[in-house]
C-alpha cells in the first residue's frame, strides 16, 4: 500500500474510533492521550489531563457527530506522523439543527506499540 493511501487508512480508523468513543463514552478518548498533548477546544488551551478534563464535562448530555470529511498529510515519512483533518456537523441533546464544525489532529505514531496518540487538536465550531 502505498503510504499516502496507508494515512488515509489510519486517519479514517482514527476518526472512526474518536468520534464514536466522543458520543457514546469520552472517558475512552483518554489512551489518545498524552501528558504532553496539547488542544485548542475553541478558545481554550489545555494540556495533559486537562484535556480528558475539558471533554468529560462539557456542558451537553448527549452528542451525535455526522463526519463529512476525513483527510490526511504525511507530515514526517521517517516517524509516520500524520495531520488529519475533520469536518462534520454534529448535533447536542435534542437540538434539531446540526452545529458544523472543523478538528485537526497531529498523529504520533509511538515506537514501541505501533500504535497513534493525538499531539495536538484542534476544534472549532463553524459558524454561519
Amino acid at each position: 500500500m502505498d503510504p499516502n493511501s496507508a494515512a488515509a487508512q489510519v486517519a479514517q480508523q482514527f476518526s472512526d474510533f474518536y468520534y464514536q468513543s466522543f458520543d457514546n463514552n469520552r472517558t475512552a478518548l483518554n489512551n489518545l492521550y498524552r501528558p504532553t498533548s496539547v488542544m485548542t477546544f475553541e478558545t481554550g488551551k489545555f494540556t495533559g489531563a486537562e484535556i480528558i478534563e475539558k471533554l468529560s464535562t462539557l456542558p451537553f448530555n448527549k452528542v451525535q457527530h455526522k463526519i463529512t470529511t476525513v483527510d490526511a498529510h504525511i507530515i514526517d515519512p521517517a516517524t509516520q506522523t500524520l495531520l488529519v483533518m475533520v469536518t462534520g456537523q454534529l448535533l447536542v441533546d435534542d437540538e434539531q439543527n446540526p452545529q458544523y464544525f472543523a478538528q485537526s489532529f497531529v498523529l504520533v505514531k509511538e515506537e514501541t506499540s505501533g500504535s497513534y496518540y493525538i499531539s495536538h487538536d484542534l476544534f472549532r465550531l463553524n459558524y454561519s
